[in-house]
């Protein structure tokens, strides 16, 4: 019995499909989220600073300490972990946010692209300047959860 070949097309649809009922099926429980901000203009070693003084906490204190930071990535995690508040929020309609410990599950910092520029320096040469970004990913989970 010969077996028949499927289009990769096909298959693909068939996955989202899938995808798509099991995330109808799951759609009440509480589970965990990710947000992601992709681009940022600051280098990610600054990024990582910051991103480790609120990796662990709940979501309430985390955005507590990111207002009153200096850094300028705070503004940018800021609103990338208002973002993943509101994706659980999106995900579970039916759950009152006040009711729920959400905390800071996971965050980490990948490099993202360089931009290189070139520097005059003396006798005519040039030094290259990176001008780095970063990606920031963040997963938010309820303690309840665990």
């Amino acid at each position: 019995m010969e077996k028949q070949k499927v289009k990769k097309s096909v298959l693909i649809r068939q996955k989202k499909a899938a995808l798509r009922e099991f995330r109808e099926e799951n759609a009440g429980n509480l589970g965990q989220v990710k947000a992601h901000y992709r681009d940022i203009p600051t280098s990610p070693r600054k990024m990582r600073l910051i991103a480790d003084m609120i990796r662990g906490k709940s979501a309430s204190l985390a955005l507590g300490a990111l207002k009153f930071e200096a850094k300028i990535g705070a503004t940018y995690l800021t609103s990338l972990l208002k973002s993943a508040i509101a994706n659980w929020q999106q995900t579970n309609s039916k759950v009152d946010i006040d009711s729920v410990d959400l905390y800071v599950k996971d965050i980490f910092v990948d490099g993202g692209r360089m931009l290189k520029r070139l520097r005059p320096a003396p006798q005519g040469r040039g030094y290259r300047v990176r001008k780095r970004s970063n990606h920031v990913t963040i997963v938010l989970d309820t303690r309840d959860a665990q």
